[in-house]
C-alpha cells in the first residue's frame, strides 16, 4: 500500500507521540479506554494478567490509580527526625503498585519473577493480579469485588482477618472510591473492548 503525503506525515507524528509516552502517567486517568489507546502496551499487560490470574481488568487499575496514580516511581512521604532531618520513608511501599519490599519478594519467589520490577508496569500489574488470586484463596473474596480487595490489598491479608479497617474511618470511603472507579472502568471497557481488539493500526487505517 502506497502512503499519501497526509498519511506518511500523520504515522511520523503518532510515532514521535508514542515514543514521547514513555512511562509517563496516562493523560486520561480517569477513561480506560483513553488510557488503553494512549498506552497499548499496558492493554495487552492487562490481558496477559487476566488470563494468567483470572481477574478482571478493571480491578487491578483502579487500585494501581489509588496507590499511586500510574506514577512508575512513586514513594510513600518522607519521615523527619526533629521535623527537619530527612529519615527515610513511611513504608518501603514503591512503583505503580506501591508494593512493599516484603510482599514483592515474597510475589518474587511465588512466580519465580526474580527480575520482576516495581518500576516496569507490566510486573506491577503481575503482582496486583498475583495478589488478587491469593486474596481470593486465602480470604474468599470475590475478584471482581473491588471493595474486599482492596482492603485486602492495604491491610493485607491477616489485617482484613482481623478487620483492622474497621478502625481507620477514613479507609472505608477510600475502598468506596476504588469500587466506584472500578465500576466506571468496567462500564468504559465494555464500549471500547471491540474496538480495542482491532488492535492499532488497525484503528489507525480506519480512522485515515
Amino acid at each position: 500500500m502506497l502512503l499519501t503525503p497526509l498519511k506518511t506525515t500523520t504515522l511520523l507524528l503518532l510515532t514521535s507521540l508514542l515514543a514521547a509516552c514513555g512511562t509517563s502517567p496516562p493523560r486520561t486517568p480517569d477513561d480506560i479506554c483513553g488510557i488503553f489507546r494512549e498506552k497499548d502496551d499496558w492493554y495487552d499487560a492487562a490481558k496477559v494478567t487476566q488470563k494468567r490470574w483470572g481477574v478482571p481488568i478493571q480491578v487491578p487499575f483502579a487500585i494501581m490509580y489509588q496507590e499511586s496514580g500510574f506514577r512508575q516511581n512513586a514513594k510513600t512521604p518522607r519521615k523527619y527526625l526533629l521535623w527537619i532531618i530527612p529519615w527515610g520513608r513511611v513504608s518501603t511501599a514503591a512503583g505503580y503498585a506501591q508494593a512493599k519490599d516484603e510482599v514483592w519478594g515474597d510475589y518474587q519467589k511465588s512466580t519465580g519473577r526474580n527480575w520482576a520490577s516495581r518500576q516496569d508496569f507490566d510486573d506491577a500489574i503481575d503482582f496486583v493480579g498475583w495478589y488478587m488470586d491469593k486474596t481470593a484463596s486465602i480470604n474468599g473474596v470475590y475478584k471482581y469485588d473491588a471493595y474486599g480487595q482492596y482492603l485486602n490489598y492495604h491491610e493485607g491479608w491477616g489485617g482484613y482477618r482481623n478487620r483492622t479497617y474497621a478502625s481507620k474511618a477514613w479507609l472505608l470511603p477510600v475502598a468506596g472510591k476504588v469500587k466506584a472507579r472500578s465500576d466506571l472502568y468496567a462500564r468504559q471497557y465494555a464500549g471500547c473492548k471491540a474496538d480495542l481488539e482491532r488492535g492499532f493500526w488497525g484503528r489507525f487505517w480506519r480512522w485515515l
